[in-house]
């Protein structure tokens, strides 16, 4: 089993015996999306450690949305609701990079890029780029944030 699987469900044990409920929920609600994840496609399959960190990633982003929709609508409550689940799970993730190491990465990036082209890229290779910022980057940053920093540094 994936160490960080183990952890989830030993950390959703311990919420359910002290009665953190937000906890809770929010740690359920990610393993049934783990499960969701392991059992999908043609064989159920065990997630690695690696693939466990992109459903969070992307449980903690619809938490996020989910929170600026409510708020939007006027439901308080429910926003503070989805933005305490989203701080919960934070808690997995590798810490974020700072607005400098992700231009020091991306400007790698570009490099590659570029020796690969024979030439500096342009907009048109912005895929490219973007592609190999975010191997450097292995969900340290938001892919949004990934791409404001590669339009950036192409735009310069």
């Amino acid at each position: 089993m994936a160490e960080l699987k183990a952890r989830l469900q030993a950390d959703l044990t311990a919420a359910i015996k002290n009665r953190e409920t937000v906890r809770a929920g929010a740690l359920r609600m990610t393993l049934a999306a783990i499960t969701t994840e392991e059992v999908s496609g043609k064989a159920a399959r065990e997630l690695s450690d690696d693939e466990v960190l992109k459903v969070i990633t992307r449980e903690v982003k619809k938490r996020r949305e989910a929170a600026e929709a409510f708020a939007g609508a006027g439901r308080a409550e429910q926003a503070e609701l989805e933005r305490s689940e989203s701080k919960v799970l934070e808690d997995y993730l590798p810490a974020q990079l700072s607005d400098d190491e992700l231009a020091a990465l991306v400007a790698e990036a570009v490099a590659e890029v570029e020796a690969g082209l024979g030439d500096k890229p342009g907009p048109k290779q912005m895929g490219q780029v973007i592609k190999a910022a975010n191997a450097k980057v292995a969900g340290r940053a938001e892919g949004g944030r990934v791409a404001a920093a590669v339009k950036a540094a192409l735009a310069s």
